[in-house]
């Protein structure tokens, strides 16, 4: 918290790119986010401490990333020369069939997880709510964030959380993003790096907090959910779409199979995906069917049934919220991500397990 002419706001500083401020400190703070009322970004944030500077950063590598903004960031990729993962990743150009699922937005992160943990309606855990990962079948999961959101890595509380908790082996920032266990200069290199330096099983590839969108066909971060798709087939993996649907929505074009995906997934897409239909019951589920169907001119739609993901979702070790919206404010949100992370699930177990619709 921090005092400016008199009131108290929020403010958060990131000690790698300014140190550590302690009280009595006087910051420079960058408050835009702040003065519009940004739902994820609602914070001033600091630029510096200027009676105080920070040490000089140990580089490590020389991939710059924020490029030419004032705190841009000295980063070491896994893929550069140097790296103890150089050698290995120069040789590395496939996948070899690992199912990457693709999502529109940060907060499907956990639902997707949700849902490749559970197991006939049961999370595979320990006593403390982890996944058990020493066990032979427990799949290796590393979350590829793009750049379409925040920046930094370290802004996710959900990121931590689930590192935390053991749901997550890795992240992997690529693009301008940075802070993640491992660096990456283009999605492909992270997935790369995902299935060759951190050994996953499965990638989660979506942005960071955050999206834009302007109200437009094309004018949104989420067209790169498509571009995904098309990095992970190019490498030999095998793209699994998490629909971005909503009942909750306010917004028409969001409503239903959200544009966002229709659009990813239906144009800037050119290579084959499993899109994955929840199976939701009633008229919600024949209208997410019917939204979804354009996109059989190119994709495998995949039926995959819902049983026991409401309560995988509720064990999960991080807040479920997207858009302001809780689980059960937007169920059907949350469901969906989980039927994409249960189908990849099942990808593993068995190359060709599912129904087509």
């Amino acid at each position: 918290m921090v005092t400016v002419d008199g009131d108290t706001i929020r403010a958060l500083a990131y000690p790698a790119l300014v140190g550590s401020p302690q009280v009595g400190d006087r910051v420079l703070l960058n408050v835009n986010a702040l003065t519009a009322g940004l739902g994820t970004g609602g914070y001033a944030l600091v630029v510096a401490v200027p009676d105080r500077l920070p040490a000089d950063p140990d580089i490590t590598g020389h991939i710059v990333k924020a490029r030419y903004t004032p705190l841009q960031a000295m980063t070491g990729s896994a893929d550069e020369q140097g790296s103890a993962h150089h050698e290995t990743l120069k040789a590395a150009d496939s996948l070899d069939g690992m199912p990457v699922v693709v999502a529109d937005l940060h907060s499907a992160l956990p639902a997707v997880l949700a849902g490749l943990y559970s197991r006939e309606g049961q999370h595979r855990a320990d006593d403390n709510g982890r996944p058990e990962t020493g066990a032979a079948d427990t799949p290796r999961v590393a979350y590829v964030m793009t750049d379409g959101g925040a920046l930094p890595a370290w802004f996710s509380r959900t990121v931590a959380g689930l590192r935390e908790a053991g749901w997550l082996a890795a992240t992997i920032t690529t693009g301008q993003s940075f802070g993640g266990d491992l660096e990456a200069v283009t999605v492909h290199s992270g997935l790369l790096t995902a299935r060759h330096a951190v050994g996953a099983d499965v990638a989660v590839v979506a942005q960071g907090p955050g999206n834009l969108g302007t109200g437009t066909a094309w004018g949104y971060s989420g067209v790169a959910a498509g571009e995904a798709v098309n990095a992970a087939a190019t490498l030999g993996g095998r793209p699994v779409a998490s629909l971005r649907l909503s009942f909750a929505d306010p917004r028409e074009r969001h409503q239903g199979v959200s544009h966002h995906s229709l659009t990813a997934y239906g144009r800037v897409a050119l290579a084959p995906a499993d899109v994955v239909i929840p199976g939701l019951p009633g008229p919600r589920g024949a209208r997410v069917t019917a939204d979804a169907a354009p996109l059989t001119a190119r994709h495998r739609l995949v039926s995959v049934p819902l049983d026991g993901l409401d309560e995988a979702l509720r064990g999960c070790p991080v807040t479920l919220s997207t858009m302001g919206r809780s689980l059960d404010e937007d169920l059907e949100y949350f469901l969906a991500a989980a039927a994409a992370g249960r189908h990849a699930r099942s990808l593993l177990i068995s190359p060709r397990a599912s129904t087509a619709t």
